[in-house]
């Protein structure tokens, strides 16, 4: 993941999860250890499409929905995919094994997160780091056939966040909504609801 985004995963986060709305650029680099430039590159194109209010001291999103939907047209999972491998196992199974040493993300991070499933679902996304991924493949080795079983790199700042075991609910939209195919759309699509009812549906569609 580009550092650029780490930037929109902690803006969403915190209006998301936290309804925090004030932001300041440096307190923000400082959060997730980059640079000020960093944040403020990141920032332009949210400023130029009116997501973001920019002000002298300060700034705060002015349009979530716009801040949502830009990350996931510009995010890409498969290019963070470092194994993948086929698991006779049926996805429940899988994530058992893998409880506690990842952050899921999509159709299993969904159904942690919600205590639900929006679609049925074969494939199990998530996130690790160097030190796990060994742990990962002796337990789950490479083998033919469809893959259903995809690890993603873990950031540095990942960990940072309070969920131990998924992603934050902006991240875990912008993964469904990378991923396409019928079911990641049945996903995204209760997901949006779901950041709706959240936020203020008000707020979130501007109305």
């Amino acid at each position: 993941m580009k550092k650029n985004e780490w930037v929109y995963r902690e803006l969403l986060y915190q209006f998301i999860e936290k309804k925090n709305n004030h932001f300041t650029q440096l307190a923000l680099a400082k959060k997730i250890s980059i640079s000020i430039s960093t944040v403020n590159n990141a920032l332009k194109p949210l400023a130029r499409m009116g997501a973001v209010d920019i002000r002298k001291m300060n700034f705060h999103i002015s349009d979530i929905k716009k801040l949502l939907f830009y990350w996931a047209s510009n995010r890409n999972i498969k290019d963070d995919i470092i194994y993948q491998t086929h698991v006779e196992m049926s996805p429940v199974k899988i994530e058992k094994d893998l409880w506690k040493k990842v952050k899921f993300t999509a159709y299993s991070g969904y159904r942690f997160k919600f205590r639900d499933a929006a679609a049925d679902y074969s494939e199990v996304y998530a996130y690790a780091d160097n030190k796990t991924l060994p742990k990962i493949k002796k337990r789950f080795p490479e083998n033919r056939g469809q893959s259903n079983l995809h690890i993603i790199r873990a950031d540095g700042v990942m960990n940072n966040y309070p969920d131990r075991d998924n992603v934050t609910i902006g991240e875990l939209f912008v993964d469904l909504w990378s991923l396409g195919g019928w079911y990641a759309k049945a996903f995204s699509n209760d997901m949006e609801r779901k950041i709706a009812d959240i936020v203020g549906f008000q707020i979130f569609y501007q109305v």
